[in-house]
């Protein structure tokens, strides 16, 4: 239940998360940005937010682990993109989702709550590359007309995070309006036939970006896989896949329980990073 899965913030102290680590392996291994979760669907926020107190600052960790991260990579001059659930928090209780469907919810304290924690993390942890969105069960491309975008004040959000901070790119999954600056497909890159390909080819002339994990099936830790991480040499057919488009690939890699690096993920990555090196991306 989500009360159970609560309770694990109680032991969150983040004892080996390395913002150091982090970020240098990245850039050593030819990665051109990162992308970091500020909250979840869950509603832990590893960012130090005024507005709730279910925050990694607030949990054994005692840390803004956002701050760290948006240092870390200030200093190496690498593009920090943040990840927001916008439409999903089990732990707000006027959040869409977070009680039973009858619930008669406040949505626009809601959204309150929404837009003034983005105008922290656009405020107070210096620029920010990208601003990625996520929540909707999905797309809503070619509807932007859709009561639930309307209702959720979806554009107004994308205007708040260009006033904020004008170069931020913002991203809803494949789209939801049309207006996003860059489209990202999980897992896949959609056809044209395909029912939630957003607005992939309405607007083909925009960054496109693939996201998947290294742990297959799962964005968070899964003990059950260890073993079974994506190889390095699915991680390059993933690059030779992406490259004809000129699509970017993102990959999730599970932090482990006390915030450290996976082992399993480092090994493979760094020998891609050791073949970009030598040989460079695949050609376009």
């Amino acid at each position: 239940s989500a009360s159970d899965y609560w309770r694990l913030a109680d032991h969150f102290n983040a004892s080996r998360f390395e913002a150091n680590e982090i970020v240098e392996f990245a850039i050593a291994n030819g990665m051109r940005y990162l992308s970091f979760p500020a909250r979840g669907c869950d509603g832990f926020c590893l960012f130090n937010s005024q507005l709730s107190d279910f925050t990694s600052a607030k949990a054994p960790a005692g840390r803004d682990l956002v701050g760290e991260i948006a240092s870390v990579c200030e200093y190496h001059g690498i593009g920090l993109c943040l990840q927001y659930s916008y439409n999903q928090d089990w732990h707000h209780p006027n959040a869409p989702g977070s009680k039973a469907e009858k619930a008669v919810l406040d949505l626009d304290a809601y959204l309150d709550y929404v837009f003034n924690q983005i105008s922290e993390l656009l405020t107070q942890y210096g620029p920010i590359a990208a601003i990625r969105l996520d929540g909707f069960d999905a797309p809503l491309a070619n509807n932007s007309q859709d009561k639930r975008c309307q209702d959720k004040r979806c554009q107004d959000l994308y205007d708040l995070i260009h006033h904020l901070q004008p170069q931020t790119l913002v991203a809803y999954q494949q789209g939801l309006l049309g207006s996003e600056d860059f489209f990202s497909a999980n897992h896949c890159l959609p056809n044209e036939e395909d029912a939630d390909c957003g607005f992939f080819f309405i607007h083909g002339d925009r960054p496109h970006e693939l996201y998947t994990s290294l742990t297959p099936g799962f964005w968070g830790y899964a003990a059950e896989l260890a073993g079974k991480h994506l190889r390095s040499k699915q991680i390059w057919a993933l690059l030779e896949q992406t490259a004809p488009s000129q699509t970017n690939l993102l990959l999730n890699t599970a932090l482990m329980p006390d915030g450290s690096l996976d082992l399993e993920d480092i090994n493979e990555l760094l020998t891609v990073g050791e073949r970009i090196e030598k040989n460079g991306f695949p050609l376009v």
